[in-house]
């Protein structure tokens, strides 16, 4: 007894599957950042953090802060990081080459707290965190000064020039606030890598 020949899958289902076995083997394509973020302007946080133990204590130690103090600061530095998208030891940086951590610092042209914010330039982004009467607040002079810097950087296209202009200081062609900066930020990178074991003097502010 002859077999009946299996009946034939219609031409649209056979295109179909094909089609489909098409698309499962070409995986989807990434997408591709245009231009990678330099390494100083990125944290690798999205939603900040603490940080970590032994860079608090040589913030205390470097410093001369009592170390609940340093733990704030570096908290706070963190947790404005994860918001903007700096990195937390540049910030930091920021930090010590302006105020030598000390929150009260008021300069004369009127520059004031941990990251010497002028009030009258930010008057709305201090207003977003409950006015001008807290910019000595260390959590809302550190996330007020993050905005900023970002804001530069953004603005002057690279780390290094918006730092300058972070410091007002664009005209300096020599670049020695943020030199001055990334110096500190790598020794901080250092510090929490574990490799230096003793910092030297602490870097003055402006």
């Amino acid at each position: 007894m002859r077999r009946k020949p299996a009946p034939r899958k219609p031409a649209f289902l056979a295109a179909f599957a094909a089609s489909l076995l098409l698309f499962v083997a070409i995986p989807a394509s990434t997408p591709v950042d245009p231009a990678p973020r330099e390494a100083l302007e990125v944290a690798d946080q999205e939603d900040g953090g603490a940080a970590p133990a032994e860079l608090v204590h040589h913030l205390a130690r470097h410093y001369r802060i009592p170390a609940a103090a340093a733990e704030r600061t570096a908290n706070a530095a963190y947790l404005a990081a994860g918001e903007t998208g700096l990195d937390p030891l540049l910030v930091l940086a920021v930090i010590g080459v302006e105020s030598s951590f000390n929150a009260a610092a008021e300069s004369g042209k009127g520059a004031k707290g941990l990251m010497q914010i002028v009030p009258r330039y930010h008057e709305a982004k201090l207003t977003e965190r409950g006015g001008e009467a807290l910019v000595l607040e260390p959590a809302t002079n550190v996330a007020v000064g993050a905005r900023i810097l970002v804001e530069c950087i953004e603005r002057r296209g690279g780390v290094e020039a918006g730092l300058q202009s972070y410091n007002g200081a664009r005209s300096d062609r020599s670049e020695r606030y943020a030199r001055k900066v990334i110096a500190e930020r790598e020794r901080l990178a250092a510090v929490s890598a574990g490799s230096l074991q003793e910092a030297g003097r602490p870097a003055r502010g402006r």
